[in-house]
């Protein structure tokens, strides 16, 4: 099967290209060179998994335009790569993608959406782990690979069509794994480099972001 990866050349996109080809499937990695003509790029694909930008300051409309263009070139699956707790007032990006998932549900096209958790990947534990929120706060992470797989899953298995999975690794904190690792952690000031950061950031010092895993280990068996 070909399956197109939007936004296929971030940390995202190469986990799920990686995972499309164990499987056996063509991934055909997209990005923004692919976007002025993005039905002719999307062509023969029959499926593809939507990775908006990091930040993107309009997700809704790019997640619309990517919807349109599937349609154009009669793509029959698509799979949004959106965010847990996705409604979250307090997180506008998480708003953005509220938004998405809305259009993706009213596409026509046959969905499934993944929310996955902050990836493990993101903290760096070879040294003392400094975060700009509480240690102690609950997450629940996601591995990328286990990212990658679910996606694959989704994507070239029956049954998923209407579905909307959470998806996390393990549930734990940065002063859990600091402690695993032998490092260090501690909560420093938030930098302020963006204000929907900031506003995350924030959140996470009241109330983490947990997330369940017993979707993520019905979805790999």
């Amino acid at each position: 099967m070909r399956v197109a990866v939007l936004g296929g050349h971030g940390k995202t996109g190469h986990a799920v290209c990686a995972a499309l080809a164990d499987r056996g499937a063509d991934a055909v990695p997209l990005g923004r060179a692919d976007w002025p003509d993005l039905p002719g790029a999307l062509a023969g694909c029959a499926a593809a998994y939507v990775v908006a930008p990091n930040l993107h300051p309009d997700e809704p409309a790019y997640v619309e335009e990517a919807l349109a263009a599937a349609r154009d070139a009669h793509v029959e699956r698509v799979v949004y790569h959106s965010v847990a707790s996705p409604y979250v007032p307090a997180m506008p990006h998480h708003l953005g993608k509220a938004r998405a998932e809305d259009l993706v549900r009213r596409s026509g096209m046959r969905w499934t959406i993944l929310q996955p958790g902050a990836y493990l990947q993101n903290l760096d534990l070879s040294g003392p782990v400094r975060v700009p929120y509480a240690v102690t706060a609950p997450f629940g992470l996601l591995d990328l690979a286990d990212l990658g797989a679910a996606a694959a899953t989704v994507l070239l298995d029956d049954g998923h069509d209407g579905a909307t999975y959470e998806l996390a690794t393990r549930t734990t904190t940065v002063a859990e794994l600091a402690a695993e690792a032998g490092v260090d952690a501690e909560r420093v000031d938030d930098p302020g480099t963006h204000p929907w950061l900031s506003a995350m950031f924030a959140y996470y010092d009241r109330h983490g972001l947990p997330v369940g895993t017993l979707p993520l280990r019905a979805l790999l068996g």
